[in-house]
């Protein structure tokens, strides 16, 4: 039912924009299709921005001390709505979204290590926030998404 709830109101405020947008002109057209996903792995969270308002913040895992998770800005490359991973053992990483090489934003079910570091360098999700990242990403496309990783 989230995800129902979830994607309706990202399908919502997607026309929003798009109307807002016709409404005034091609520059805000142009500003108004805009995702940035902040990663701060010293927080453990990421805060996603839609046209520069903060629309949501949760709670990551991101690499642990053996595995980094790479810093930087980064578009999407690829997405997936159910990936399995060929280098951990067919790892499941439901609603991926690759960013950089084997690096994605996904789900995790291990819920109850969001908040510390704990991945092998992605970008971990709750099920529910990852599937939300992945229609956001959908729906504006990844030509207009950024995911921004900082210390």
């Amino acid at each position: 039912m989230h995800t129902t709830i979830s994607a309706k109101l990202i399908n919502i405020t997607a026309a929003a924009f798009t109307g807002a947008a016709l409404l005034f002109g091609a520059d805000a057209a142009h500003a108004a299709n805009k995702i940035v996903a902040r990663v701060s792995l010293s927080q453990q969270i990421m805060e996603v921005s839609v046209d520069g308002r903060p629309t949501f913040a949760w709670k990551v895992s991101t690499g642990d001390r053996a595995h980094v998770t790479p810093t930087g800005s980064f578009k999407p490359t690829r997405m997936h709505e159910m990936w399995y991973s060929k280098k951990y053992d067919n790892a499941p990483m439901p609603h991926s979204v690759f960013f950089s090489g084997g690096y994605a934003v996904h789900a995790t079910y291990a819920i109850k290590r969001l908040g510390q570091p704990a991945s092998h360098g992605c970008v971990r999700l709750h099920p529910d926030n990852a599937a939300d990242f992945y229609q956001l990403v959908e729906t504006f496309g990844p030509a207009n998404t950024s995911i921004v990783i900082v210390k």
